[in-house]
């Protein structure tokens, strides 16, 4: 069945535009609580938000949707992404969800649900949701004695900061360490610099002053420009860069040199693996990992498992193949020993503790490969399925032969924009270059 509401995280859109309405929002709130009520029990769902301004329209409307149908709802307020995924295990719900775009900006928004283990919901069950939204909600409305209650949470950050810094070693502190880090503006704008303050760093801090507008807007982690030039400026150690809702980190090294996930998954896969704590012989990535990344964990006896995009199919791979560390190029890095989906700070965490443990600055620790060439570009289309087309078909297994084995390709729609991605990387750049605008080209030319 196609999905009309779901996409490759979630439910994302514009602010106050279907499917980010409140209409919308009610009527998910409203099925998937239906979906997660099994048994007896009075049935909770627990609702965490970024600082977008539409967060307040999209809880509410939540809200009101999953207490129509006998849920409680416990709300937690800005909490980032993973504090979420933690809180829906510890405080025994049947489900979890995130009001968040993740490093979009403001006017847009999203829904992220989670089961009660704190996992990213299926295909199947956002598709059963799906389902149930068109088919007769109001049919599942309960009595007036059975509506559910909402309660806010007054201590969700303080929990949550427990939580991450039992995921540093005991034997280690941050002393000496001075950490630039940059919120977004987004939801882990207070916890974020506490957790490391309280493990003993002096912390500096950018994008720590939410308005509702300005989640993402220049700062964070898809726009390192103000943390590298805040950690040249304060000659910090390390600079760490959340997105809005800190599911994902980008590391800037003391020289103003921005690390992403690739480099960040080979730090701790090389520094797990000499501890004998890493699982499943290697790491899980998505097709956009690096070539170079994948060579580097060869050589170093581990593997490297692919995924297509997207962290919640990391995860699932993972949980299968007994896995404990993967994660995306883009910095979603998931640590299943200590977190059910990606969490920024925690995989900061790991970088802070290998930068302790052997006494070696980021710029060193963080180069653990060097990465091959790697070009993308996004082609917009109107209509049809481009990559279906006889040209089209042509110009991709052309560009694959011309690769061969020296480098690789990687072509794929967007999950949520009518866009053609084309990535090509290999040991020749010219060449990389080469195959990219061609393929472009005749993507422009059939389908643009």
């Amino acid at each position: 069945m196609k999905r009309n509401y779901f996409g490759t995280d979630g439910i994302r859109g514009m602010a106050n535009q279907p499917p980010m309405d409140t209409m919308t929002a009610m009527r998910v709130g409203m099925a998937a609580g239906l979906l997660f009520k099994s048994g007896n029990h009075r049935h909770r769902v627990v609702i965490g938000k970024d600082t977008r301004l539409s967060g307040y329209m999209i809880e509410q409307a939540l809200t009101a949707g999953f207490l129509s149908v006998g849920m409680d709802v416990f709300l937690f307020g800005p909490l980032p992404t993973p504090g979420v995924a933690m809180l829906t295990r510890s405080l025994r719900a049947d489900m979890g969800v995130m009001i968040s775009a993740s490093h979009n900006p403001f006017h847009d928004n999203g829904i992220k649900l989670f089961d009660k283990l704190g996992r990213k919901l299926s295909d199947s069950q956002e598709v059963e949701i799906e389902r149930l939204m068109n088919n007769g909600l109001e049919q599942h409305l309960v009595a007036p004695d059975r509506l559910g209650r909402a309660k806010r949470i007054e201590d969700s950050q303080a929990r949550y900061i427990e939580s991450v810094k039992r995921t540093f070693p005991r034997n280690l502190r941050l002393e000496g360490l001075r950490i630039a880090i940059d919120c977004a503006n987004g939801a882990a704008y207070k916890v974020a610099p506490t957790a490391l303050w309280e493990l003993g760093a002096e912390v500096k801090t950018i994008g720590v002053n939410p308005n509702g507008f300005n989640i993402n807007e220049q700062c964070g982690s898809t726009s390192p420009q103000q943390l590298i030039d805040k950690v040249l400026e304060v000659r910090a150690d390390i600079g760490i860069a959340l997105d809005g809702d800190a599911d994902r980190v980008l590391i800037v090294d003391e020289n103003g040199n921005a690390i992403d996930g690739d480099q960040i998954m080979a730090l701790i896969a090389t520094n797990w693996a000499g501890k004998d704590q890493l699982r499943g012989g290697g790491i899980v990535a998505t097709i956009m990992s690096n070539l170079g990344l994948e060579r580097h964990l060869e050589e170093n006896g581990l593997k490297l498992a692919r995924t297509k995009v997207g962290d919640r199919y990391v995860v699932e791979h993972m949980r299968q193949n007994g896995f404990n560390a993967g994660g995306e190029q883009s910095g979603h890095i998931i640590l299943s020993d200590f977190s059910t989906t990606g969490d920024g700070l925690i995989a900061a965490l790991q970088v802070l503790a290998a930068m302790k443990e052997q006494d070696k600055p980021v710029s060193q620790i963080c180069n653990q490969f060097t990465p091959l060439p790697q070009i993308l570009k996004n082609v917009r289309y109107k209509k049809g399925e481009p990559l279906k087309l006889p040209a089209v078909k042509e110009a991709i297994a052309d560009g694959e032969s011309r690769l061969a084995k020296t480098g690789r390709l990687v072509i794929r729609p967007s999950g949520t924009e009518p866009l053609i991605r084309v990535m090509a990387e290999g040991d020749d750049e010219v060449l990389v270059n080469r195959v990219v605008d061609d393929i472009v080209s005749v993507l422009e030319s059939e389908a643009a």
